[in-house]
């Protein structure tokens, strides 16, 4: 059994899995994991298959040396944005077998919302790359773990409106009041 980084608020209501030593970039994965954190389940299954199709980008934020640039990155208000089809592909399996869970333990799919997604590396694997003039350099693949905890969002409490407003006095204007109580 999978240990995870973070304990969802309610048990009954949450459903996650997660990935272990998927050969799949890290910093790709990452962004794209930070793209999708905090949508509904269903919408960012939908964005996935967007990135896929080139409809939407990935804003690349952290790791974004060497990024260029596109016009779809200015709905995330920044410029920098790649179209990541390997990650975006681990993810929507991860998405998919968690929306399985879910459904398993009777939740409301369309009220789950991704309140925890976490991307870090694993070891990396090694393969070799032979050089000009006898040498030998090193080739490595950055693979990742990705752990995904979903949760049905509460319905809101409506605020009530007739309730009289009270007033929340400091110590030294209820002291005030006390005095002037006092006198009168």
């Amino acid at each position: 059994m999978a240990r995870y980084s973070a304990t969802p608020a309610n048990e009954s209501k949450s459903a996650k899995t997660c990935g272990s030593y998927l050969r799949v970039h890290f910093k790709n994965t990452h962004e794209t994991a930070v793209a999708i954190k905090g949508r509904k389940l269903l919408n960012a299954i939908q964005y996935l298959e967007d990135v896929k199709e080139h409809k939407q980008c990935v804003p690349f934020r952290r790791f974004a040396g060497g990024i260029g640039r596109t016009a779809q990155a200015k709905a995330f208000k920044t410029t920098k944005g790649r179209w990541p089809v390997k990650s975006a592909t681990f993810l929507l399996g991860l998405l998919q077998n968690v929306k399985s869970n879910a459904e398993a333990k009777d939740l409301e799919v369309e009220k789950l919302v991704i309140k925890h997604i976490q991307v870090n590396a694993a070891p990396k694997q090694r393969r070799r790359t032979f050089r000009a003039h006898g040498r030998i350099n090193p080739y490595m693949s950055n693979p990742c773990h990705i752990e995904v905890i979903v949760s049905e969002e509460a319905t809101p409490v409506k605020k009530a409106t007739d309730v009289a407003r009270t007033h929340n006095y400091t110590r030294r204007q209820l002291a005030i009041k006390r005095i002037q109580a006092s006198r009168a």
